[in-house]
C-alpha cells in the first residue's frame, strides 16, 4: 500500500500536537511496511531529525520561491524510516513576512500554476471540478481574525507544489491532515482520481468556539465533504463533524491517537529556580481560548488560598500570552506562576519530569496527546470533560473546564494526599501502555484497504 500524505508540520519544527501526531502515526506505519510519502511546506533541519530520507527543496532567494518552489533534490541519510519518504516545499509561513500589497499577486500566481498543472495531467474537467471545489472560499484580509491572509496563500501555494509532486509519484490513497492541507489534497485527488482521506485533528469550532472564521469552515467544508472517508481522533470530534458540517455518519472512522514510549523514569531537578519542598502543577499547550489557562489560574487562585508551597508553570505560546500574564499579575499570583514560552526536545522533558500533576483544562479539545505524554512520564493528570482523551482514559481525574472550585479541590487532593498521586501514577502510566501508534496505524491501513477496495 503506498500512500501520498499531506502534512503541515513535523518534528522538530512544530507547534502543537499536529506534528507530535504525524511523526508517530507515520513512523507506525513505516513498520507496518507502508510506502509513505510525506509532504511538507516547511525546512526540515537535515541534523534534527535521524529517521527520514528527506528530500530537499534547493535553497532558493525570497523572489524566487514563489516563481519555482518546486525543486527537489534528495539528501541521503541513515533512518529509522524505511518506507518513507519526505518531500519539503520551500514556505514563507511566517508572521508579517508576506506585505500586504503582495497578497493579490501572489494568491493569483498560485492559482494559474495550480490550474496549469491541473490541466496538464486531468484536462479541462479536471480544472472545472477544482474550481467548483474552491468556489465558496473566501479569502479574508491579512491580519483578518486568528489567521492571516498569508496562511491562505500559503496553503494554495502548497497546493500548487504538491499537484506537481503527485504528477511524478505512484501511490493508491492520499492522506490529508487538518485544513492547511484540504486545497493539496483535493486537488491531488482531481487529478490522480485516488481516494482521499483527511484526517481531522481539530475543527475552526476546537479553535475558536461560536466566532468562527468562515475562510477556515469553508476549506475544512469542502475538504471534508470531498474525501471518501474522514478520519476523526475522537467521537467528540466525530461528532462535531457530523452536526456542524452535515457529513454522513458512516463516512466518519474514529481512529485515537497513541503515545511513544520513552521508558524514562522521573528525575529530580536542582538549580531551576524552584525550591525543593515546592510542588509543580503544569499547563502545557497553546495558550489560546481552546486550551482555557484563564481556568487554569482561576483554579490556581483557589489552590493558593489552601497550598502555599506549589508553583503553577504555564509552558507554551499564544494569543493570550499577554493576557494570562496581565491575569496572573491582578490576581496576585504572579510570583507564582511561571511562563516558559514554548518548549521542546530536553526542555519539553525536563518540565514533565519536574511536575507532581498536569492539569488540561481544555474548552473544546479534540483528542489532547499531551495528557498521554504526562502519564508515559509518570506524572498524574487532570483533564476537562470536554476532550477526546476523555473517551480513553479512566486511570485520570477528570472535570468540566468551567467548574474550578472542582478543579482546584482535585489539584489540592493530588497536592495533599500522596497516596492518590501514586495511584494515579501507577495505574496511569500502565493504562497508557496500550495507547500505542502501532494502532492507530493498524486501524488507518485497514481504511484504506476498504476505500482500495471499493474503487
Amino acid at each position: 500500500m503506498r500512500v501520498f500524505m499531506l502534512g503541515w508540520e513535523f518534528p522538530p519544527y512544530i507547534s502543537g500536537g499536529l506534528g507530535t501526531a504525524c511523526h508517530g502515526l507515520t513512523k507506525a506505519m513505516d513498520e507496518l511496511g507502508l510506502d509513505v510519502t510525506f509532504v511538507l511546506p516547511k525546512p526540515l533541519d537535515e541534523n534534527a531529525s535521524g529517521h527520514v530520507k528527506i528530500l530537499s527543496p534547493r535553497q532558493c532567494k525570497q523572489t524566487q520561491t514563489y516563481r519555482n518552489p518546486d525543486q527537489i533534490h534528495e539528501v541521503e541519510r541513515n533512518d529509522d524510516f524505511t518506507h518513507t519518504t519526505f518531500h519539503e516545499i520551500p514556505s514563507l509561513l511566517q508572521p508579517y513576512i508576506t506585505p500586504e500589497y503582495y497578497q493579490q499577486k501572489i494568491e493569483t500566481i498560485v492559482r494559474e500554476r495550480t490550474v496549469d498543472y491541473i490541466r496538464e495531467a486531468g484536462g479541462e474537467t479536471a480544472v472545472d471540478e477544482w474550481y467548483q471545489m474552491i468556489a465558496d472560499i473566501d479569502i479574508e484580509p491579512t491580519g483578518a481574525g486568528q489567521y492571516g491572509g498569508d496562511m491562505y496563500t500559503e496553503a494554495h501555494r502548497y497546493a500548487a507544489s504538491a499537484v506537481r509532486l503527485a504528477m511524478q509519484e505512484d501511490f493508491d490513497v492520499i492522506h490529508a491532515h487538518d485544513w492547511m492541507t484540504y486545497p493539496a489534497a483535493i486537488a491531488v485527488a482531481s487529478v490522480t482520481g485516488k481516494p482521499l482521506v483527511v484526517h481531522v485533528h481539530s475543527t475552526e469550532f476546537d479553535r475558536s468556539g461560536e466566532h468562527v472564521n468562515q475562510m477556515i469552515y469553508n476549506i475544512e467544508n469542502r475538504g471534508m465533504h470531498a474525501a471518501n472517508k474522514i478520519i476523526a481522533v475522537s467521537d467528540l470530534t466525530r461528532n462535531i463533524i457530523i452536526s456542524r458540517y452535515g457529513v454522513l455518519g458512516e463516512k466518519v472512522e474514529v481512529v485515537y491517537n497513541g503515545v511513544e514510549q520513552n521508558g524514562e523514569s522521573r528525575m529530580a531537578f536542582d538549580h531551576v529556580g524552584i525550591s525543593n519542598d515546592e510542588k509543580i502543577v503544569l499547563f502545557l499547550g497553546r495558550i489560546t481560548m481552546q486550551k482555557g489557562p484563564e481556568y487554569f489560574l482561576m483554579a490556581a487562585r483557589k489552590v493558593l488560598e489552601k497550598v502555599d508551597n506549589v508553583k503553577f508553570v504555564i509552558a507554551g505560546t499564544g494569543d493570550m500570552m499577554h493576557r494570562i500574564i496581565e491575569m496572573a499579575a491582578q490576581m496576585g499570583i504572579g510570583h507564582k506562576v511561571l511562563f516558559t514560552g514554548f518548549l521542546r526536545g530536553k526542555d519539553l522533558e525536563k518540565v514533565y519530569q519536574m511536575a507532581d500533576l498536569y492539569v488540561m483544562p481544555s474548552v473544546s479539545e479534540p483528542f489532547g496527546i499531551a495528557p498521554l505524554e504526562a502519564l508515559n512520564h509518570d506524572v498524574p493528570v487532570l483533564i476537562s470533560k470536554q476532550s477526546g482523551v476523555a473517551e480513553v482514559l479512566t486511570h485520570v481525574l477528570k472535570v468540566d473546564f468551567w467548574d474550578v472550585n472542582e478543579m482546584a479541590n482535585k489539584i489540592i487532593a493530588v497536592l495533599k494526599y500522596p497516596p492518590l498521586q501514586l495511584t494515579l501514577r501507577e495505574h496511569g502510566n500502565f493504562e497508557v501502555r496500550r495507547l500505542k501508534w502501532a494502532g492507530a496505524a493498524e486501524k488507518c491501513k485497514q481504511i484504506y484497504q476498504e476505500m482500495v477496495q471499493h474503487v
